[in-house]
């Protein structure tokens, strides 16, 4: 395929919020893990939050969309000065050629949860609750919709860890099928009770912050982050889109294929699509979750696929699995290394495991980039790999 040029791009996690936060928390190797304060959830574990979401308001005609999750969006989007750099886009292309795909999988969870612990009993939740304009799905991006003045087609992705990475997919099929002329993509998931019950019940989150590729992994550290991306195909760039796969493990419901067949099979759908043999990628961003079932089946797709000599690393030990806005906030860490030229670290990771083959870097290593990929292995085995390039 053709490459998609990235012009623009903001992000926010437990790192900080934009770009210059998130390259130094990674040139630092700085986790933002903390702990679970007591009596939050009946979970001892850590979690990567975003500072200064309860400051954030909504513009007046927006206020109907309030909750975490689009104060999240808000925060991402005027960072970086990336809304303001949307609507020079559409002064050149309008606002109904530019489109806008967004991934969520908690969305406003944490609203509805907000509703009923003020409700005077659960059929008759509070009448400022408003399920379309939080909870639901599509919130995330009419948000963002209004709030940057675009017309064009929208639509959210709800794959759970593969959502805001299978975007930059759908995104490029709009662009090839002529329905518009750029696009906007990104991904936001908050922090809710449910993911950290949910999550808990079935025994995956640790008790400590996350080792990714560790042999004393226990589980994930569930995060929050937000992340947006300008996507023009006319446009010069230094980083590009160079290719995606998509696949499904058609497995179990919670666990992944065990030899990783799904995600292999994304990962050279995302190499033919750009034109590349395994042995070009310079780095891998593995999904990294940290769950002893995860690790091991993502390393032995790694290893299909790539080999031993790829330099691969998980970022979640410094923003934890982000769920919905994983796919997104590891894409972008992506064109930041490639950018900036260094390999990010696995934070939290001590101990090799010696059942895992794959080549981790554990500290950040200066070093010029041309090819970078990143998976995104979905919760049901839902799968998206991206590959970006540096232009010369």
């Amino acid at each position: 395929m053709k490459p998609l040029p990235v012009t623009a791009y903001t992000l926010s996690n437990a790192l900080g919020t934009g770009r210059a936060a998130s390259l130094q928390g990674l040139r630092e190797a700085r986790s933002g893990l903390r702990p679970l304060p007591a009596g939050q959830a009946p979970v001892d574990t850590w979690v990567g939050a975003v500072e200064g979401l309860d400051a954030v308001r909504l513009p007046a005609e927006l206020a109907r969309y309030d909750c975490r999750n689009n104060r999240l969006a808000q925060l991402t989007l005027e960072a970086d000065n990336f809304a303001d750099t949307v609507r020079e886009a559409i002064a050149r292309y309008g606002a109904e050629r530019i489109g806008l795909f967004m991934g969520t999988s908690t969305a406003g969870i944490a609203e509805t949860e907000r509703a009923y612990t003020e409700a005077s009993d659960p059929e008759h939740l509070p009448e400022r609750f408003d399920y379309h304009a939080s909870h639901d799905l599509y919130s995330l991006t009419d948000f963002s919709r209004r709030y940057l003045g675009l017309r064009g087609p929208a639509l959210t992705v709800s794959t759970a860890c593969s959502s805001s990475a299978k975007v930059f997919a759908v995104a490029r099929r709009h662009i090839d099928a002529g329905l518009i002329d750029a696009a906007v993509v990104g991904g936001v998931d908050s922090l809710c009770l449910t993911t950290l019950y949910g999550f808990g019940s079935l025994e995956l989150v640790s008790s400590e912050p996350c080792r990714p590729w560790d042999a004393r992994r226990k589980g994930i550290s569930i995060g929050e982050a937000g992340g947006y991306a300008l996507l023009e195909p006319q446009a010069d760039s230094r980083v590009s889109l160079l290719g995606y796969g998509e696949s499904s493990d058609a497995h179990h419901m919670s666990s992944p294929h065990p030899e990783g067949a799904g995600a292999a099979e994304a990962m050279r759908q995302a190499l033919s699509r750009a034109g590349l043999a395994g042995d070009s990628v310079d780095y891998m961003n593995l999904h990294g979750t940290a769950t002893p079932a995860n690790d091991a089946a993502e390393d032995a797709a790694v290893i299909s696929v790539l080999g031993e000599r790829t330099a691969c690393s998980s970022t979640k030990g410094a923003t934890g699995h982000t769920l919905g806005a994983a796919g997104i906030t590891e894409a972008l860490f992506c064109v930041l290394a490639l950018e900036e030229g260094f390999l990010p670290p696995t934070i939290h990771s001590e101990q090799p495991d010696p059942a895992l083959r794959a080549r981790i870097v554990r500290e950040t290593t200066p070093q010029p980039l041309r090819v970078a990929m990143t998976n995104s292995l979905g919760f049901g085995g839902s799968n998206a790999t991206l590959v970006f390039g540096r232009s010369t």
